[in-house]
């Protein structure tokens, strides 16, 4: 999975978002992977810096990361569903994230989201993420495409 460009490599090489964008060399840097039109898979590894205590993931981090990876699953799904060669730029409208329990930073984690509805300019989007073989954390949200005049729109 590595060696292949991620979608936001492929289609936001100069996004700079903290969580996802390939431009932010201080980010997380969320590398997602389709597997279908309505599922992404990411693989993540944290650092000591991503930490809340020892050896355990940051809760902020944790939302960052299932927000991103669940953002990008709702922009591929759009673009495959359009017909078009690029995604469109969505933002988050809200989201909300479920602690299942800590998440080690030994390892990396594994990031899934699917599509759980969609519309021609939006898509609600569920997420888990694993470690070490264990779901640590749910995620939902609601992911909208912009129109011009938002100040994201055309950002990658």
């Amino acid at each position: 999975m590595s060696e292949e460009k991620s979608i936001q490599e492929t289609h936001a090489p100069n996004n700079a978002c903290f969580g996802c964008g390939p431009a932010n060399p201080e980010g997380l840097r969320i590398r997602s992977f389709p597997v279908s039109d309505e599922e992404t898979v990411a693989e993540w590894t944290p650092e000591k810096k991503h930490e809340a205590f020892e050896g355990m993931l940051s809760g902020g981090a944790i939302g960052t990361l299932l927000d991103c990876h669940m953002n990008w699953c709702c922009a591929w799904h759009l673009m495959k569903k359009s017909g078009e060669d690029s995604p469109p730029c969505t933002v988050t409208a809200w989201y909300r994230v479920d602690m299942k329990r800590p998440t080690p930073t030994d390892g990396p984690v594994k990031l899934t989201a699917r599509i759980v509805s969609a519309e021609d300019d939006r898509c609600e989007v569920e997420a888990e993420l694993e470690a070490g073989g264990k779901v640590t954390a749910t995620g939902r949200g609601l992911f909208v495409a912009v129109k011009p005049g938002h100040p994201a729109y055309h950002r990658w």
